[in-house]
């Protein structure tokens, strides 16, 4: 049996963002978890906050009887790098496209700033995220996604979307991000995957350097992909199916050298899948 699949997206995205992704994989055993306010309504009381999410991830992790294969897009690439440093017992291996958010030099990207402020915030999610179903196409289209994935995304982007964005923000505005990433070499626990999409011309999740300096700092494998774009789920799955398929395929190699254990805590009861 494979070990688990599990895919975390970011914002403004659902789990529909992932198909391109399994299609490539050839995985139809995968699990895609929403974080609460992106893709499923967030429930009374959540905390939409960096904490909060990783607590809730932690939590959704919790029901697997056997440690994941976990990657993470976006700000589900952080939720994944959180995970890795706090809860390696919950995970065989991390991949995370996100880890130049942890870098001490980080600074968060413009459209970021704005919904980090008061009054602003606000009048930015309301252009974006209450428009029309067709506006809320333009503006991922915008993005650069297309397709039907793209029509999957705009047709989850609401108001509670927009709600968790100003809350998830406002709670990362720096040094908080920087703090967090003093404990990256935490994440060398597990085994590591940094992708680093090289053609993300916003590098709304950090420049190249910063991506390099965080995965090394955890540890982690490094996945430059020359020509792969922030959305790479939607629009370029390849790249990085390929290097996630060989990061799997060494560390399969690796425990049929050695016992599993080295890297999977023991079966924890929980959900059957």
């Amino acid at each position: 049996m494979p070990v688990p699949l599990v895919l975390v997206h970011g914002n403004p995205e659902n789990s529909g963002v992932w198909g391109p992704l399994l299609e490539v994989l050839g995985r139809d055993d995968a699990v895609s978890l929403s974080p609460p306010g992106f893709g499923v309504p967030a429930p009374d009381g959540f905390s939409a906050t960096v904490e909060g999410y990783r607590a809730w991830l932690a939590a959704r992790l919790e029901q697997f009887r056997e440690p994941v294969d976990l990657v993470g897009h976006d700000w589900g690439g952080a939720h994944v790098a959180r995970i890795a440093m706090t809860r390696p017992d919950l995970i065989r291996s991390w991949a995370s496209d996100a880890l130049g958010l942890f870098a001490p030099d980080y600074v968060w990207h413009a459209r970021a700033q704005v919904w980090q402020q008061e009054g602003a915030g606000e009048a930015s999610v309301k252009e974006i995220f209450g428009g029309t179903p067709a506006q809320r196409l333009e503006v991922v289209n915008g993005l650069g996604m297309t397709g039907p994935a793209a029509e999957r995304v705009a047709a989850g982007m609401d108001d509670g979307m927009g709600r968790a964005v100003l809350s998830l923000l406002r709670s990362a505005a720096q040094p908080v991000m920087a703090d967090a990433g003093r404990d990256l070499a935490k994440a060398r626990q597990r085994p590591g995957l940094a992708l680093i999409a090289l053609a993300d011309a916003d590098q709304a999740s950090g420049t190249p350097a910063q991506h390099r300096f965080a995965g090394e700092a955890a540890g982690a494998e490094i996945a430059e992909l020359p020509g792969t774009g922030h959305w790479w789920p939607v629009t370029d799955p390849h790249p990085v199916a390929r290097a996630l398929t060989a990061f799997w395929s060494r560390l399969d190699g690796q425990a049929s050298e050695r016992t599993r254990g080295e890297f999977a805590a023991p079966p924890r009861p929980g959900i059957q899948r």
